[in-house]
């Protein structure tokens, strides 16, 4: 069954081993509009019962190119795939509540940020999974009365080596560390204004290095938020009909992993992934309708259209435009490749 998801397929039969629709294969789907047109790759990533995967979490890639894939198995949870969909390494037995991956370039090398919501913590490690540093719940500032209130969802890093752990689980406060991993500062949560359920994913957006801002995907909320660094709201961009779990910045644009068009009500509607100009205008839905803006420049809802995508829950993109996408409650699906057409 896994292989069969790397397909493209126009008529739609039923997997009761998933419980989700699978369809036979016919003719390669092209998915996206305009300039922002993708093609899955059938197959890739796809590995054998010695490396089994869950729930699809995170997805970075690195500098040589390697494709790393962060999955809640717990036989393995960190998959080091290159370019060919083949298997690198793999390493990790530790988060069983594996969720958000980040990449940071130190000095001469990279290394990881996971955060794990079952040990409530932030992990930092090298590529090969030496563990480096970790981070525990901030008992000190008085917001948590025990460890299991801390949850957090992701980490979003500035170039200066500070970064920001967002809570997304937990009580949706947002804890500034700077670049030695000290807490500098909290804020967000509900009495910052922040809606439970919220700040799942995002990035820091630093294209003006004088006024660097977070974007953060606010999960069930149909939005993304903008927040300067001591959490003052800037504003935020309605994605109706989405659902944003990640951001990624690529060339210029803004890539949006929307875990379903109509979740909680319907946990198995689909998902797509949107494009956003510079501006945070949708360009292009790639698996979704057509972004469609009306008179006044209000952004028409939007809605799954393919059954490619089942929960997109991030996004990764490589050096040549070529889109991965890691999927949650999928099935155990591994990353999917799509090519740039």
């Amino acid at each position: 069954m896994l292989a069969l998801t790397r397909r493209r397929w126009m008529q739609t039969t039923a997997s009761t081993a998933l419980g989700f629709p699978f369809i036979q294969a016919q003719t390669p789907e092209i998915l996206g509009q305009g300039t922002f047109r993708y093609r899955l790759v059938p197959g890739w990533g796809v590995l054998d019962s010695k490396t089994p995967v869950k729930n699809g979490h995170g997805l970075v890639v690195d500098s040589a190119g390697h494709v790393i894939f962060l999955t809640d198995h717990p036989a393995n949870q960190v998959l080091i795939y290159d370019r060919n969909g083949r298997l690198v390494h793999k390493w990790g037995t530790e988060f069983p509540g594996a969720h958000g991956l980040s990449i940071v370039r130190e000095g001469q090398r990279e290394v990881l940020f996971l955060t794990c919501l079952q040990t409530h913590r932030v992990v930092k490690a090298t590529l090969d999974g030496e563990i480096l540093q970790e981070w525990h719940w901030p008992e000190t500032i008085g917001k948590y009365e025990n460890a299991t209130q801390f949850k957090p969802s992701w980490t979003l890093h500035l170039p200066n080596g500070h970064f920001f752990v967002l809570d997304g689980y937990g009580r949706d406060y947002i804890l500034h560390h700077d670049e030695a991993g000290h807490l500098v500062k909290c804020f967000g949560g509900s009495e910052g204004g922040i809606t439970h359920w919220g700040p799942h994913g995002g990035l820091a957006d630093t294209r003006d290095p004088a006024r660097p801002e977070l974007l953060i995907a606010m999960s069930d909320q149909q939005h993304l938020l903008r927040l300067d660094l001591n959490g003052g709201k800037l504003g935020k961009i309605d994605l109706p009909g989405g659902n944003p779990r990640q951001v990624r910045l690529h060339e210029g644009h803004f890539f949006v992993a929307h875990l379903a068009d109509n979740w909680p009500a319907d946990r198995q509607s689909r998902g797509f992934v949107s494009v956003l100009d510079s501006e945070l205008r949708v360009v292009a839905n790639l698996g979704g309708s057509t972004p469609e803006y009306d008179g006044s420049g209000v952004l028409r809802h939007m809605h799954n259209t393919s059954p490619i995508f089942l929960h997109p829950h991030d996004l990764a993109l490589d050096a040549e435009g070529s889109l991965y996408v890691a999927q949650f409650a999928s099935g155990n699906t591994y990353p999917l490749k799509f090519e740039r057409l």
